[in-house]
């Protein structure tokens, strides 16, 4: 999956994105409509396999409203259950990927604070990659969202910021669990969200919160929706298997994370997209060409 900042479209809804005649036609979501329609978020499918999620308040900065966090939830959910979906993209409208006001959610009780982690948690649960590409701010919450995204991608002019300490918080939606492993460095995660300072492309790409910087937004954009085609090319079974055995090892010792995978295999080697893979490969076809079976 994708995650990135800007240029929303007309109108539509995640639901009408199975129609092969409305293929590469974004549809944005109305005030009001039938489940898989959105008031914060525009869906669209700019592929037979590839899903495209932009968050759509570029007059409010793409700041999280209270509809933001169940949408994404409904949203990632019926992704999840999307067979002909292989690859999530997530952007924002506007000027700027998301300059997230932290403080709106200081009132929060536990219950309310839990809906809300559960809105990054998704991305995270979706068995499908997301790739996050991320132009200009990236403030709070946004911070919270990439870090459970698979693979970060961002322009020159991106920064991001752990806000949350300098509006009387903690950070409470998943920067504080997921940013030290994904960047490695307790010592900087510390400093970034003790001092709630900047962090610039550059910075975040020798860190390792970002894999590639590009000069300007089309670049980036361009470069991710390749990417995701990769991605899509290949075995579903492979690619999903791969990202839930990421995630498990990430959290499970080196021996749970091998019995976890020899489990898994156990199943999933018997399909017949192994068969298929071996058979391109020695063929020297390319993958494009290979009729993987749904999931």
């Amino acid at each position: 999956m994708l995650l990135y900042g800007e240029g929303a479209e007309p109108e539509g809804a995640l639901e009408h994105l199975h129609d092969p005649n409305k293929e590469k036609k974004k549809k944005s979501c109305g005030e009001s409509g039938p489940p898989g329609t959105f008031t914060s978020l525009a869906v669209s499918r700019p592929s037979d396999t590839i899903t495209h999620v932009e968050l759509n308040r570029p007059e409010k900065r793409n700041a999280m409203n209270r509809a933001f966090w169940s949408e994404m939830v409904d949203c990632f959910e019926q992704i999840a259950a999307d067979s002909d979906c292989r690859v999530v993209v997530v952007s924002g409208a506007g000027k700027v990927f998301t300059a997230d006001d932290a403080a709106r959610r200081a009132w929060n009780m536990r219950k309310i604070i839990s809906k809300y982690q559960n809105t990054f948690s998704v991305i995270e649960r979706c068995p499908k990659p997301v790739v996050v590409a991320v132009h200009g701010a990236c403030v709070g919450g946004g911070v919270d969202l990439i870090t459970a995204c698979d693979i970060r991608l961002c322009t020159q002019d991106a920064w991001f910021q752990v806000k949350e300490v300098d509006i009387g918080l903690a950070a409470d939606v998943g920067t504080l669990q997921r940013l030290p492993k994904v960047i490695g460095s307790r010592s900087l995660v510390n400093e970034l969200a003790l001092t709630a300072r900047k962090m610039f492309a550059d910075e975040a790409k020798s860190c390792g919160l970002v894999s590639r910087v590009f000069a300007e937004k089309e670049a980036m954009m361009a470069a991710a929706m390749s990417l995701a085609e990769e991605i899509a090319c290949r075995s579903p079974v492979a690619v999903q298997g791969t990202k839930v055995n990421l995630i498990y090892s990430r959290d499970h010792s080196v021996a749970e994370g091998l019995d976890y995978m020899a489990t898994w295999n156990m199943s999933m080697l018997q399909t017949d997209d192994v068969i298929k893979s071996a058979q391109a490969s020695m063929e020297k076809k390319s993958l494009k060409t290979v009729p993987y079976s749904k999931l």
